[in-house]
């Protein structure tokens, strides 16, 4: 293709959506006040927007950045001001979920790329991971209005419970809740401990869980 072909095929879309997917990779918000994504995922912006760190590890939306060397939370900018933002995460892809009046999911905090300020939420850590696992386990639950945009390494699948899963390539879930299982037989080839070695059990006639084909944090 010629270069106003390749300008005109990869130009940004119009909608009405304050969260839409570019493509599978990148995520454009349109911002008109407050925004919270993940820090170090914007790659391009217009219009007049700001960006600020939150470095607090105590409640609110600046819970979210803990010392560093504790591993734990997942720091994040306030995006703030009128503009569009595009934001990605190491080529990951990119989930867009609104989350309706009451509803909710958990996700990894690793996998949080962005949200409105409208969600209201938790931060916390599953301790019984949080030596088993490099920079722990610690998860965002989050509840409407709004959407939230997450990120999977390749595409996701959605089980239902009662389901078992990899704590390494399980990426949210949804009116359930995990119990952490330790199976010390298992065992790598030379003898080390494999990542299968801790599961989180969802069990329950309702909910959801979604992993991505990917691992993790081992």
């Amino acid at each position: 293709m010629n270069l106003d072909q390749f300008t005109a095929e990869n130009a940004p879309t119009a909608s009405d959506e304050s969260f839409q997917r570019e493509n599978s990779y990148t995520l454009d918000v349109d911002v008109d006040g407050t925004v919270m994504a993940k820090a170090g995922s914007m790659i391009a912006y217009t219009g007049d927007v700001s960006f600020t760190g939150k470095a607090s590890a105590e409640g609110g939306l600046k819970g979210f950045l803990k010392e560093a060397t504790t591993g734990e939370g997942t720091p994040i900018m306030a995006v703030e001001g009128d503009g569009h933002v595009y934001f990605a995460d190491d080529g990951k892809k990119v989930q867009v979920v609104e989350l309706g009046a009451g509803e909710s999911i958990t996700v990894n905090g690793e996998d949080v790329l962005a949200f409105e300020e409208s969600l209201s939420y938790e931060i916390s850590t599953i301790d019984s991971l949080a030596g088993a696992l490099a920079g722990g386990f610690s998860n965002v639950y989050l509840e409407g209005p709004g959407y939230v945009a997450l990120t999977t390494h390749g595409d996701p699948i959605v089980l239902e419970p009662p389901v078992a899963t990899d704590p390494s390539a399980t990426v949210a879930w949804g009116g359930t809740s995990p119990d952490i299982e330790v199976n010390r037989s298992l065992s790598d080839m030379i003898g080390q401990e494999s990542g299968e070695r801790y599961q989180m059990r969802f069990d329950g006639p309702d909910g959801f869980v979604v992993v991505q084909p990917r691992e993790e944090h081992v």
